[in-house]
């Protein structure tokens, strides 16, 4: 049938499979799972010279080195804003809910081993000042090795002013960057054929390894957390996107097969150049494409930030931890730093959070033992908010900068562009 012949069909059918083997046969469900990584891998092997390569093109292109500047600064304030807005919600949920109230769980009887691979990379992670220094990459090569995009990013962004500042002498260089970018961008429509294959894989693992039982021991949390992802999504970026002309509904039907895909993969990652080409389709300009939306990938986790605020405050809720109003107020003071160094992947955001809980110390860290089971179930409503957040900042920064082509962007605007006077 046509209809199948749709990408965001085979991968809504994939993901329903998914589950229903995942709950049949939970064993070869759970042995599913190198499907949905093999795809992943796929993608980010691509990522590291996709973003060099756009963000390259796109500052040579410009030229106007005070112009690239205005657009990183505007990009970072809207960052820190929404993301602390995010943060700040997450916490007024959970103390209104209060989900994790009556399980009465204590560090005693917690499995502290499960959680000791998160504990240790939480070690690892550093502060605030470890973490800016890591965005410096050890060797130019060492970034795209690792798949950093920061430090990706901080590499294009020189060698984009390197070639800005050669001026007509640097055109060949451009063109021939700008011509490898576009087999880039192929090999990703090759790749995302697979789609399904990993969506498919992805939810049979998750639902097999955990099984559908543990959504209802700690239903009350994950519904917490998708009612206010949904909420935020819909309420706080929809307010933000019309007070910008557009609308933010429409934006997530524009993108809905991306979110389809991160939805079956829980990785926001895996649609990253896809979503830099959706949104240069939407009306944003390549040269500000390519420098909002990979920083977004690291300073802008909406999602992630709802979620380690909500997660903190049910441990200690869970385990009848008292936090006076000054306690909360740190947690949250900490998570505006740490929340930044959580990437678009699955399991970073469980690294961060222990990383918090060991930095205040109020609440035992061996409480993530309660979440462990359905983490992975939680981690589609973050990166699902993650996407929404950055394809609405990519628009109003876009919009912000004049760079914007409205003509372009009818299917998400609330306004159609007015047409153009008769010539005579």
């Amino acid at each position: 049938m046509k209809v199948f012949r749709n990408l965001y069909v085979q991968v809504l059918v994939a993901i329903v499979l998914g589950v229903i083997l995942g709950y049949v046969n939970p064993g070869l469900g759970a042995d599913l799972k190198p499907l949905g990584d093999a795809i992943i891998k796929l993608i980010k092997m691509l990522i590291g010279p996709i973003i060099f390569l756009t963000v390259v093109v796109g500052i040579a292109g410009m030229g106007d080195m005070k112009r690239i500047g205005r657009v990183g600064l505007k990009a970072l304030l809207y960052f820190e804003v929404v993301s602390t807005l995010a943060l700040v919600i997450g916490l007024v949920v959970v103390n209104w809910i209060q989900p994790g109230a009556g399980i009465n769980a204590t560090a005693a009887t917690l499995d502290a081993k499960s959680v000791e691979q998160y504990t240790t990379a939480a070690a690892h992670s550093g502060g605030i000042v470890e973490f800016l220094l890591n965005i410096i990459p050890d060797t130019f090569i060492g970034a795209f090795a690792r798949g950093e995009i920061v430090q990706v990013l901080l590499i294009s962004i020189l060698f984009g002013f390197g070639l800005a500042k050669l001026g007509e002498r640097a055109a060949p260089v451009t063109h021939f960057l700008h011509e490898i970018s576009h087999a880039f961008f192929g090999m990703v429509a090759i790749i995302t054929k697979f789609a399904p294959i990993a969506a498919f894989g992805a939810m049979a693992f998750t639902v097999g390894k955990y099984g559908l039982g543990s959504l209802l021991s700690l239903g009350k949390l994950m519904l917490c957390v998708y009612v206010t992802c949904g909420l935020f999504v819909f309420v706080v970026l929809g307010i933000i996107a019309r007070l910008h002309g557009f609308s933010v509904v429409r934006l997530v039907v524009f993108i809905k097969e991306e979110l389809l895909i991160v939805l079956g993969t829980s990785s926001s990652e895996s649609v990253l150049p896809r979503m830099m080409q959706r949104m240069e389709e939407i009306g944003c300009a390549r040269p500000v494409v390519g420098i909002v939306l990979p920083a977004g990938y690291s300073f802008n986790l909406d999602g992630t930030s709802i979620y380690l605020t909500m997660a903190a405050i049910f441990v200690a809720q869970a385990t009848n931890t008292p936090l006076t109003l000054w306690q909360e107020i740190t947690i949250l003071g900490v998570l505006v730093f740490t929340s930044k160094g959580a990437a678009g992947v699955t399991g970073s955001g469980f690294i961060v959070l222990a990383a918090t809980l060991a930095t205040v110390s109020h609440i035992p860290v061996a409480g993530l033992a309660l979440l462990i089971g359905v983490d992975r179930f939680m981690s589609e409503a973050r990166a699902l908010t993650n996407l929404c957040g950055n394809a609405v900042a990519m628009v109003v920064i876009a919009i912000w900068e004049g760079a914007f082509d409205r003509s372009k962007a009818g299917a998400i605007m609330l306004k159609p562009e007015p047409a153009a006077p008769p010539q005579d």
